[in-house]
C-alpha cells in the first residue's frame, strides 16, 4: 500500500513538473471530519446502532438457549445412554455452529448496511469537493485524514489551501468557528 502511494505521489510530482507551464493549485480537505459534521452521519450512526442492538439481542437469546442446553447436558451426562448423550452433543455442536454463523452473518450484514447508508453521503461529499475545487481553481484536492488504514501522503499543507469549510458550506452545514479537525 505504501509503495502504491509513493509511486502515485512521484507520478503526481512528475506530472506537475512536466506541466510547469500550467498553473497548479493543490488544496486539501479532511473527508472524515466533513462526514462526521453532517447530520446524515448522525442518522446513519443511529440506524447502525439500532440494527447492531437487534443482532446482539438475538445473539444473546440464542446464547442463553445454548447455555441452558449445555447446563442440562452437564447435569445429566452421567445418567444418559450413549445414544442420548451423542444426540445431545450433536445438538450442542449445532447450537455452537448456529451462534458462530449468526455472529458472522450479522457482522457481514452490518458492514453491508453501513456501506449502503454511507455511499450516498460519500457521493454527496465527493460532488461538493469537486464543485468547490472547480469554483476555487484547484487542480488537485488531497484528503488529509489517514483513516481506514491508509498512509498519509501529505507532508506540508498550508491552512489557506484547506477547503474543508468551503465543502461544509456547499453541503449546507455551518462550519465550526474554529475548525478542530486535524490534518
Amino acid at each position: 500500500m505504501k509503495i502504491k502511494l509513493v509511486v502515485t505521489a512521484l507520478a503526481l510530482l512528475g506530472s506537475l513538473s512536466m506541466n510547469a507551464q500550467t498553473s497548479v493549485k493543490i488544496g486539501w480537505t479532511n473527508v472524515d471530519f466533513i462526514l462526521q459534521s453532517l447530520p446524515d452521519f448522525k442518522d446513519i450512526q443511529t440506524k447502525l446502532t439500532t440494527e447492531r442492538s437487534q443482532y446482539e439481542k438475538l445473539f444473546n437469546e440464542k446464547l442463553a438457549e445454548g447455555q441452558k442446553l449445555a447446563e442440562d447436558y452437564q447435569k445429566n451426562v452421567a445418567t444418559m445412554s450413549d445414544v442420548i448423550r451423542k444426540d445431545k452433543e450433536k445438538v450442542l455442536q449445532n447450537k455452537n455452529q448456529e451462534l458462530q454463523e449468526l455472529q458472522q452473518n450479522s457482522q457481514t450484514a452490518l458492514q453491508a448496511k453501513e456501506q449502503e447508508l454511507l455511499m450516498p453521503v460519500m457521493d454527496k461529499i465527493q460532488n461538493a469537493i469537486t464543485e468547490v475545487a472547480k469554483e476555487s481553481g484547484y487542480t488537485y484536492v488531497l484528503n488529509s485524514d489517514a483513516g481506514m488504514g491508509t498512509t498519509m501522503v501529505l507532508l506540508v499543507a498550508p491552512d489557506n489551501d484547506n477547503i474543508t469549510n468551503l465543502v461544509l458550506k456547499k453541503l449546507g452545514v455551518t462550519p465550526p468557528p474554529a475548525t478542530t479537525e486535524k490534518k
